[in-house]
């Protein structure tokens, strides 16, 4: 072979190579934006059918509690099978998905709907994560970046693009989820046709027992942030859930559709802080997103006080600002050059803490909400996470040199 014919060859696998990272990346984003879509649509489903703050939190964490699911048990699938396998067969699901979300009418049919798009979504999550590792190994690319921001952008993304259609298209409930279902129909067909990334290797059985995969340093640097991550995640929780609802309290004449543009505020201001946190130190990036969550929960409080909803959506751009920098400051830690058979199980069990902070937290401010009321929920909410953000805060800060210490540990 001559050099040029070499160099050729080359170029094409990098090109080749760039391609299927986008695509994989792709994936990432159109699986949050799927799991975002319902928010805007949240108040219509409880005028339709009549359901309670309680329903609305529970329809909304079946989908984080069956993800969680199919984390623990295919999280570390695709370390053993490959990463095409697990995702073609995910992405078909979440098709599916999309289908019982338009043909739903009625509770049951909706919450149906969620647990299937968990599943999918939990399937494909560390399978996708875990590509753009192998394609990133020196980490040139930014594979850590990709999995940090793509998750906080497709949620801005799937917002977005609901709020609009239920302002605008006819049949709201249903285009969505038929454009989304086309979606991941043409990702599949793609994932298909691309070289595996992953070298197969035994145990995928054994693989699926319900057990999270951390090497030492990733496990001490989740101990430490801990608190970090379930604070901006309880938030987007709670923002995604009952948003919607809050708004409404709020600004009652308001249009319908504004309550799908809180989330929005939260997750594009997220993946704004995620790509400008880059050039910041990753403890340093999760310890000042925490402090962020301070005076995010200050706006938020007054807001309920004032019934300002320009203080509501500064209070949630501003949180938005720090659950970026929180996680990504945080995966890139834990993301840090991990041994490439443990890379699907460190997603997941990064993964696992983020859904459960996400969901749990909701169904609970669901409960108080039946009992006591958005409003005073809200406060308590807010105020929780205030604190247990100053917690998390000082964590990182006097414990920084033992997160750089993981993260040259993982070198």
């Amino acid at each position: 072979m001559t050099t040029a014919t070499a160099g050729a060859s080359r170029h094409r696998r990098a090109v080749s190579g760039r391609g299927v990272f986008v695509l994989d990346a792709s994936i990432l984003v159109a699986l949050l934006a799927a799991s975002s879509a319902p928010t805007p649509l949240y108040p219509a489903y409880q005028e339709q059918w009549n359901l309670s703050a309680l329903t609305v939190t529970v329809v909304f964490s079946a989908y984080a509690l069956a993800l969680l699911g199919a984390l623990l048990v295919t999280g570390r699938l695709s370390d053993h099978v490959g990463r095409r396998p697990v995702l073609v067969g995910a992405l078909a699901l979440e098709a599916i998905a999309m289908a019982l979300f338009a043909g739903a009418d009625g509770v049951g049919p909706l919450v149906t709907a969620r647990i299937v798009q968990g599943l999918a979504t939990g399937m494909a999550t560390s399978a996708a994560g875990a590509a753009l590792l192998d394609l990133d190994p020196a980490g040139r690319r930014g594979a850590a970046l990709a999995n940090s921001v793509s998750p906080v952008l497709g949620m801005a993304v799937g917002v977005l693009t609901a709020t609009v259609l239920v302002r605008f298209a006819p049949h709201p409930m249903v285009t969505v989820y038929v454009l989304l279902a086309a979606v991941f129909l043409a990702q599949a067909a793609a994932v298909a046709r691309t070289p595996e990334t992953a070298r197969r290797r035994a145990g995928a059985l054994r693989s699926m027992l319900p057990r999270l995969a951390l090497p030492t340093a990733a496990r001490r640097v989740l101990l430490v942030a801990g608190p970090g991550i379930i604070a901006v995640w309880a938030l987007g929780g709670f923002y995604s859930s009952l948003g919607p609802a809050l708004t409404h309290t709020l600004a009652p004449q308001a249009p319908q559709a504004i309550g799908g543009l809180l989330f929005f505020a939260l997750t594009a201001s997220a993946a704004a802080a995620t790509w400008l946190s880059r050039p910041v130190l990753p403890a340093t990036a999760a310890a000042l997103g925490c402090c962020l969550l301070v005076p995010a929960s200050g706006l938020s409080l007054l807001a309920l006080h004032t019934h300002s909803l320009t203080a509501l959506f500064a209070g949630s751009a501003l949180a938005g600002f720090g659950f970026g920098a929180v996680s990504q400051g945080v995966l890139r830690l834990v993301l840090h050059s991990p041994s490439p058979h443990l890379r699907g199980g460190v997603l997941a069990s990064y993964y696992v803490l983020s859904y459960l902070s996400m969901s749990l937290p909701a169904i609970a401010a669901g409960i108080l909400t039946d009992s006591l009321g958005l409003q005073v929920t809200a406060r308590l909410y807010t105020s929780s996470v205030a604190v247990l953000a100053i917690v998390a805060a000082g964590a990182l800060w006097t414990r920084r040199r033992v997160l750089l210490a993981a993260e040259a540990s993982s070198t």
